[in-house]
């Protein structure tokens, strides 16, 4: 079948929306999605600084959401018109997985970020039949249609506003996992969020969602008062005396610290806001060493990376849209659509913060 997609062929060109092959339908464990929505990520951005390890020619896209319209084998749990959220592969069978930790697969690297499965690749091809890198994070929904593991596809409520649905499966289930899953904040915690982007405020959403007070920390103004909407205590990131503000404001020091920046200037901050016992989530790829200062790790406090927000997508998905239908958990306030034809002006605008978190319908 031939199809339009988002093709990156370079890491400096712009994506160029052009009509893709797919040879062969779907295989046993897999599924054929046609995609109504997938969010742009900064991950998949940050392929273009990736120094060759990810490879193109390749179409991105990892927040997609689309209805089932075939299965391959008995054994996918899933069938033509199912709608579902579509979220990061992993293996099944590694210790991880089989111990409810699939964010951290032992091929979680292989089979996500740096190419995908080698199997089969050669069936999917650009126009001329050139093949395409195997499938990013197992999809590549930057595309009208995704052969997906139906492992990594979660079944949601029909009702639902399908194209809106997929950053469920990367962006907000990072923010809003690293919250209920990595922390289980709970009611009378405090929770202080580094960064008002995509992932933080699905942070700031969860922990309010959860009874936490909750305190967020960005540059930019519009940020902190879309923070504030949410019931955030907004905090200026470039203001003097951040850690003794946040002390004073959760009465001695937020219980738990999400660090969404990578800024060491910022993870020191928070470091030294926490109290006692305290916890410091990272969910940044830091890509230097992270000077960390005298002090900021006495007293049992302690720093960690999260990936994926420690989730299990066919647990923590139904949740987040559980919450939303009760008005706890608004994703959609942050997303702004565009046609997959409008890519390029999509990344534009995320790159200069005019958007918190685009949708691209094809």
């Amino acid at each position: 079948m031939r199809f339009g997609a988002a093709v990156l062929r370079g890491y400096e060109d712009p994506f160029a929306v052009e009509e893709v092959i797919l040879n062969a339908g779907p295989a046993d464990g897999e599924i054929l999605v046609r995609i109504a929505g997938c969010g742009l990520c900064r991950t998949d951005l940050a392929v273009r600084h990736s120094a060759g390890r990810s490879p193109l020619p390749a179409v991105l896209g990892h927040e997609g959401a689309g209805v089932v319209v075939e299965t391959g084998g008995p054994d996918t749990g899933l069938g033509p018109g199912d709608h579902v959220v579509l979220s990061f592969d992993f293996c099944g069978r590694c210790r991880s997985c089989l111990g409810g930790a699939p964010a951290y697969c032992d091929r979680f690297a292989a089979l996500n970020l740096f190419g995908g499965r080698p199997e089969n690749a050669a069936r999917f091809t650009d126009g001329a039949g050139e093949p395409l890198a195997p499938r990013w994070f197992g999809q590549s929904s930057f595309a009208e249609y995704a052969i997906v593991p139906a492992r990594n596809a979660v079944r949601v409520d029909a009702t639902l506003p399908l194209e809106l649905l997929g950053p469920l499966g990367c962006g907000f289930l990072t923010g809003a996992g690293a919250v209920l899953n990595s922390f289980g904040a709970g009611p009378g915690d405090t929770v202080a969020v580094f960064g008002a982007g995509a992932v933080g405020l699905a942070a700031v959403m969860a922990a309010t969602a959860a009874g936490a007070l909750v305190v967020a920390v960005d540059r930019h103004p519009e940020r902190l008062a879309r923070a504030e909407q949410f019931r955030a205590v907004p905090l200026d990131a470039t203001a003097a005396g951040l850690p003794g503000r946040i002390q004073r404001l959760t009465g001695g020091g937020a219980q738990y610290a999400l660090d969404t920046t990578g800024s060491a200037r910022l993870i020191n901050d928070a470091l030294r806001s926490l109290r006692p016992t305290g916890h410091l989530g990272l969910v940044a790829r830091l890509r230097t060493a992270l000077p960390l200062e005298p002090g900021t790790l006495d007293r049992g406090r302690k720093i960690s990376h999260i990936c994926e927000g420690d989730a299990v997508p066919a647990l923590l998905i139904p949740r987040l849209t559980g919450l939303w239908q009760a008005g706890r958990f608004p994703f959609d306030q942050l997303i702004r659509t565009y046609p997959l034809a409008d890519i390029n002006e999509a990344e534009r605008d995320c790159d200069a913060g005019r958007v918190v978190k685009p949708v691209l319908v094809p």
